[in-house]
């Protein structure tokens, strides 16, 4: 039995201890959740190694390294532990993500031997709903994404990508993985836009789902069509088929500095509960 503090790699047999503390805050660890339900602990399936903080015996914090860094339920001596074996394995993530604290912590640590960042983004309000604002209707054009219009909706997915981070998401693989990403959510039932004319004014996807809470992600109002409140009336609608298909709460985190997302997101219902914090390589 472990007795004192200590980390070490989760194995396919810690998924039941792994599910508590990530079930405990179940909005915040949404991402992970969603992909530790489908694929369990196996690194291989999992896409990176999830990390166990042990106290007394007990798990109390986790760690994900893999395409992400992600920080989870993690206490500041969680966090310094988590922060020693990343800085021996070396950066192999894109990203470190998480709730603001626990991840501002762990970038101060390894931003010594990681830095300097792209971008670090330290204050991205996490915004949840469980009901929908009487206030704005449902765009009733927004709909789900059939698997055969992935060429239609993918140069979207392309612009909001790389309008959000940065750098365009076929720049390393050629857009494999993205696009088999775009793929996947299709296939669930997760993606879902405003199509005219063969192409797309407004598009959302849910990407991360568990039965307590989901997340919202990649929203995008073609430029051409900002400021005629598509933003609002298609937010409604993607949150309308979230509450009755996928989650009894919906989430989303946006940068600070987007004021008009965050009044759009205020008027469909979503309130500020939190922070998360991004940093970027």
């Amino acid at each position: 039995m472990l007795t004192q503090t200590t980390t070490r790699v989760l194995e396919p047999s810690d998924l039941g201890a792994a599910l508590a503390v990530l079930e405990s805050e179940p909005v915040a660890n949404a991402f992970v959740t969603s992909r530790v339900q489908i694929a369990g602990l196996d690194p291989w399936r999992l896409g990176g190694e999830m990390w166990g903080w042990y106290a007394d015996g007990r798990l109390r914090s986790l760690c994900y390294s893999g395409a992400n860094l992600v920080p989870i339920c993690a206490t500041p001596e969680a966090v310094r532990a988590f922060a020693d074996r990343a800085r021996r394995a070396g950066r192999r993530c894109s990203s470190i993500v998480g709730p603001a604290e626990p991840t501002a912590q762990l970038w101060r640590l390894l931003e010594p031997g990681w830095g300097p960042a792209r971008e670090v983004r330290a204050n991205q309000p996490l915004m949840v709903t469980e009901s929908p604002s009487a206030d704005v209707t449902p765009d009733p054009l927004v709909r789900r994404i059939r698997k055969d219009e992935m060429d239609v909706l993918m140069p979207a997915c392309v612009a909001m990508f790389t309008e959000e981070v940065g750098i365009s998401p076929l720049a390393s693989d050629g857009g494999l993985l993205y696009q088999a990403r775009v793929a996947e959510l299709i296939g669930a039932g997760r993606s879902f836009a405003r199509i005219e004319d063969g192409k797309v004014l407004f598009k959302a996807e849910i990407g991360a789902a568990t039965p307590q809470a989901c997340q919202i992600q990649g929203v995008w109002v073609a430029p051409e069509h900002r400021g005629r409140g598509l933003s609002e009336t298609g937010m409604a609608a993607v949150l309308r088929y979230a509450l009755a298909d996928v989650a009894p709460v919906v989430s989303l985190y946006v940068n600070d500095y987007n004021t008009p997302a965050r009044r759009a997101y205020a008027r469909v219902g979503f309130r500020e509960t939190g922070a998360f914090m991004s940093v970027l390589f």
